[in-house]
């Protein structure tokens, strides 16, 4: 009887498999090649012993502990501890991204497209397709737990034995399998894609935040976080093989109850009731403007309260920054000089650059949203009524490009109010809305390329994601890693003034832009010539 609920489990497996065959190879190359890739410069930028002992005098910081997680073997900064601090968090959310991007690929969004009803009317259980894609995850995230370790132990780092390399990809699979398997039960619980992805995303931000208060303030905290669980392995210092074991048994549970709630729900229905709208709408939604903000409204409350209790997080860690920075020449002696501002003034610079970037993220999605829409043929729809494609393309464009002052606004709240309460003598809240509104015009950068992508190649839209990544990470790791300063550049955040250690640069800023309305109407003259995706 339990047998025939996963009948014809395999065969959906090696199905998805051939599906995904480019798309999964791409994000397991991506991440071994970067992984092996960082692991083997580390010794060469810190060759010696004294090199190490410096940066791990950098790790004490609270604000790195909120960015990186706490530093385990500082007082013997090896190359493994040193690897492990810098790019397990990081690899470790890059797993996690990729474990929900996938699940609900091959869950709800199979099932509002309408693919899972035409499988389960072939002889297949009722439970092979959810299985199916699950077991399709956990096999990807054991060929990355594999392939990761087998990769560094060749390497010959220092502390980076065997049994430490296979626990480092080891823990990269366990997260990819955690988030994957907590994505199947929200595909169970909500009745669409675009929720599944909001609740697996935001419990993932949720999880960073969770551990960065905790990995200053209280380890306890930490623990409930996966993401604080699995830096618990202390990885190259330790060993521990535990915080792994236990992630991947909750995982089970979490999939295990999956499971019954997709035996005891309806076909593409949600446990979490979906509201009934309005029998008549408001004029203002009869417009492409109102109905692209009725479609993403709750998507734009969220982030605004999001970004806030980002912020509150960041800068719950400034009353320990100035007192950890006097008490250190050598981060003092990194720091940039600049008469007449503290300490932490100074340090500020980059949280606000890592917020900014972080910010961009929602503008991203409130613009691409248009690209979603069109696959599924709502644009078509729209487009066939007395709409103008400028029309369409402009009102995703204009939620995006007010978001940005708006989320950013948001950010600097909360990084001000904690500020006021933990900082004996507060940073003025006009400083910090200095720091973060100069970084606008980059945002703004960054929304025109996204609108450009959807003019021209909108199947390429997401590149537009790799590129906010690759600013991230040199913002994230550039300074540590030593990058060159070309590197930080290639992206629009290189170009903006370190507030308040720089002066604001009105003609830099108004290039800017200048970059991104150029880059905007040239995505709405690609835009309204193109063929509309079908």
């Amino acid at each position: 009887m339990y047998k025939d609920l996963y009948i014809n489990t395999g065969k959906l497996v090696r199905f998805i498999m051939r599906r995904d065959r480019i798309r999964i190879s791409i994000w397991i190359i991506s991440i071994i090649v970067f992984t092996v890739l960082i692991a083997s410069i580390l010794p060469d930028l810190y060759a010696t012993g004294a090199d190490r002992q410096i940066m791990a005098e950098t790790m004490k910081n609270p604000a790195i502990t909120v960015m990186l997680g706490p530093g385990y073997g500082l007082d013997n900064y090896t190359d493994g501890a040193m690897m492990a601090h810098f790019m397990l968090l990081f690899s470790a959310i890059a797993t996690g991204i990729m474990g929900i991007l996938f699940a609900t690929r091959h869950t709800r969004e199979d099932e509002e497209e309408g693919r899972i009803e035409m499988i389960r009317s072939l002889p297949v259980g009722p439970l092979s397709p959810l299985t199916a894609s699950f077991l399709y995850i956990v096999l990807a995230n054991i060929v990355i737990s594999l392939a990761v370790g087998f990769a560094l132990y060749p390497l010959g780092l220092q502390d980076m034995d065997l049994n430490g390399c296979l626990l480092y990809g080891t823990s990269l699979g366990a997260i990819g399998i955690f988030f994957a398997a907590l994505t199947g039960l929200f595909a169970q619980l909500t009745s669409n894609t675009r929720a599944t992805i909001g609740y697996s995303f935001g419990f993932l931000i949720l999880s960073y935040i969770v551990r960065g208060i905790g990995d200053v303030e209280n380890e306890a905290l930490s623990l409930i976080s996966p993401l604080g669980l699995i830096l618990r392995t202390q990885v190259f210092v330790n060993n521990y093989w535990w915080p792994v074991l236990l992630t991947l048994g909750i995982s089970i549970v979490i999939f295990a109850a999956s499971l019954y709630l997709n035996s005891i729900r309806d076909l593409e229905a949600g446990f979490i009731p979906t509201r009934p709208g309005k029998r008549n709408a408001s004029g203002f939604l009869l417009s492409p403007l109102g109905l692209s903000l009725r479609l993403q409204r709750t998507t734009i409350i969220s982030w605004m309260v999001g970004m806030f209790i980002l912020g509150l997080s960041y800068g719950s860690i400034l009353g320990d920054l100035e007192g950890f920075l006097d008490t250190s020449g050598i981060i003092q002696q990194m720091i940039p000089e600049a008469e007449g501002l503290s300490l932490t003034e100074r340090f500020m610079t980059m949280l606000m650059t890592i917020l900014s970037i972080l910010g961009t993220i929602p503008p991203l999605m409130f613009v691409l949203k248009l690209t979603s829409e069109e696959k599924k043929n709502r644009t078509e729809v729209l487009l066939s009524k007395a709409v103008s494609r400028n029309q369409v393309l402009g009102s995703y464009t204009l939620i995006a490009i007010l978001a940005v002052p708006i989320i950013q606004f948001m950010s600097i709240l909360g990084l001000g109010c904690a500020a006021v309460v933990v900082m004996d003598d507060a940073i003025s809240f006009n400083t910090f809305l200095k720091a973060g509104f100069v970084h606008i015009p980059a945002m703004w950068i960054m929304v025109g390329l996204a609108v450009l992508l959807i003019g021209y190649l909108p199947q390429h839209s997401n590149l537009t994601w790799v590129y906010l990544g690759y600013a991230f990470f040199v913002v994230y790791l550039g300074d540590m890693l030593q990058l060159p300063d070309w590197l930080n550049n290639l992206s629009p955040y290189g170009h903006i003034p370190e507030v308040p250690i720089e002066e604001i640069n009105i003609a830099k800023i108004l290039l800017l832009v200048l970059i991104a309305i150029v880059l905007i109407i040239a995505g709405f003259i690609g835009y309204k010539k193109r063929d509309i995706q079908g």
